[in-house]
């Protein structure tokens, strides 16, 4: 038999060894289905969950259960269709959009000054630490009072608690976020010079990001409930989606009741699938999951 004696290709560079095991990975990594594989197995459980709750909905109208009150899906789906052709249906969804808006970014920008500062600054952890926990587990809809009280049935009422509502969430993330940093990399940081803002802006938040991001879909989630809490109990003109909501059931439109709950749940859904691609994209940046697999 004979021997082969070529010689073995020796690598003599960072780049070849580096292109060599990118190439191994990739050998190794199981082929990609096709987009519409991939799209079908992201959408069919969320398509059959919506199948079941539908089932159990018509079931519920058939037994006659609070038959004067319960409509069918159908009803509530052509009324629903009815909303989406109305002018005022978007002058509504239009209201809550700007409340939302303003209400989420003051709630991110109050959030993060004060969860940075308690997370940094060790006073202010132990005066203000165990509060903000305590103002996070208090419901939405108690901060209505003290809006009302300061401001009266105005949007600034709601904007209040929103802010109130959900900026302990966020300021917990970034507390969170910026206490699991590993200290090696702050000192690393501070020995290429970064002290300060500069240390904060350019080492310490970048990594806790992923704890940060966290935080910011929690004070969402937050938001959205002081928002609508805040829209049931303060009528503002034009109407908004929960005011729109309020005044429907005060008139016995139980199926337009249940459309505005539907939209109201699909806004929510929605504004999650997209904090849920800026997670997936953040952790395959951070190499915490596959690139393929996102």
């Amino acid at each position: 038999m004979a021997i082969d004696t070529r010689p073995t290709p020796v690598i003599t560079t960072l780049d070849d060894a580096l292109a060599g095991l990118d190439a191994l990975e990739r050998a190794s990594r199981p082929p990609r289905d096709r987009p519409s594989r991939r799209l079908l197995r992201a959408t069919w459980p969320k398509f059959a969950t919506l199948a079941c709750i539908l089932v159990v909905w018509q079931i519920a109208v058939w037994v006659h259960w609070q038959r004067h009150i319960l409509q069918t899906p159908a009803h509530v789906g052509s009324q629903l269709v009815s909303l989406l052709s109305s002018s005022l249906f978007w002058q509504s969804c239009w209201a809550t959009a700007q409340q939302a808006g303003l209400g989420y970014l003051l709630v991110i920008v109050i959030g993060g000054l004060v969860g940075t500062a308690v997370a940094r600054i060790r006073v202010l952890r132990s005066a203000v630490g165990s509060l903000i926990t305590g103002m996070q587990t208090m419901p939405s809809v108690l901060w209505y009072p003290l809006g009302y009280m300061v401001f009266g049935q105005t949007s600034k009422a709601i904007i209040l608690m929103m802010v109130l509502g959900a900026a302990p969430a966020v300021a917990n993330g970034f507390i969170s976020g910026i206490d699991q940093v590993p200290p090696g990399l702050v000192r690393a940081g501070r020995i290429l010079g970064a002290r300060g803002i500069a240390l904060d802006r350019h080492v310490i938040l970048p990594a806790a990001f992923p704890s940060i991001l966290g935080g910011l879909k929690q004070g969402w989630a937050f938001a959205w409930h002081a928002l609508m809490a805040g829209e049931f109990l303060i009528t503002l003109t034009p109407l908004s989606l929960g005011g729109r909501t309020v005044n429907a059931l005060s008139y016995g439109d139980y199926a337009t009741v249940v459309a505005l709950m539907v939209v109201i749940v699909a806004v929510g859904i929605a504004v999650d699938g997209v904090f849920s691609w800026a997670d997936r994209n953040l952790r395959s940046r951070y190499g915490l999951i596959e690139a393929s697999a996102s």
